[in-house]
């Protein structure tokens, strides 16, 4: 079984400019900066015969380079606690095409839809321990954040498996994406 998902891997610049965020927080587990990613679908446990239809469908999509634009912060909740913080990314048609396509795609070769909504973000921290007016502090100190937007001219398949201290991800497979040139 191979657990997999498909995401945006950040550039080094950028996991920097991040990760400059983490630490202030008590009882955070910060994500180290080599997993940031912004997941477009988590595909979970399947066969590993089926990870070939996952690269042909993926293979298949056809999208355009575009500008990704990282600000501001949030949390997700899971019964009533603070669970996760994350960095926004700026609404972009673009990535919410992308998307998309990637969703129809898998949606194609059977895999079920994605429940969530898709709500594009780069988690940097689990919060599970941290106390909860801590972590919306935090948020209220940073929510002005703003990273260098960056070119993102591929999305890649990563596999995870599960590790002592963090997940370990691993890219296996980059989809380009047709870059237009300047007028």
């Amino acid at each position: 079984m191979l657990r997999l998902f498909v995401a945006l891997g950040l550039p080094p610049d950028l996991r920097g400019e991040v990760s400059r965020l983490a630490g202030g927080i008590p009882g955070a587990k910060w994500v180290p900066p080599e997993n940031y990613h912004l997941t477009l679908r988590f595909i979970g446990e399947i066969e590993n015969w089926r990870a070939q239809e996952v690269d042909d469908a993926l293979a298949a999509v056809r999208g355009t380079a575009f500008e990704l634009s990282l600000a501001g912060l949030g949390t997700f909740e899971k019964a009533g606690r603070i669970h996760a913080l994350w960095v926004g990314a700026a609404r972009s048609e673009a990535l919410a095409h992308l998307q998309a396509k990637v969703e129809t795609a898998l949606q194609r070769i059977g895999l079920p839809p994605e429940r969530k909504k898709f709500s594009p973000h780069v988690t940097i921290a689990r919060t599970e321990r941290a106390p909860p007016e801590k972590v919306i502090a935090f948020v209220q100190a940073h929510n002005l954040f703003r990273a260098t937007p960056v070119r993102v001219e591929h999305f890649t398949l990563f596999s995870s498996r599960l590790g002592k201290e963090a997940s370990v991800y691993t890219p296996e497979v980059e989809y380009d994406l047709a870059v237009r040139a300047a007028a």
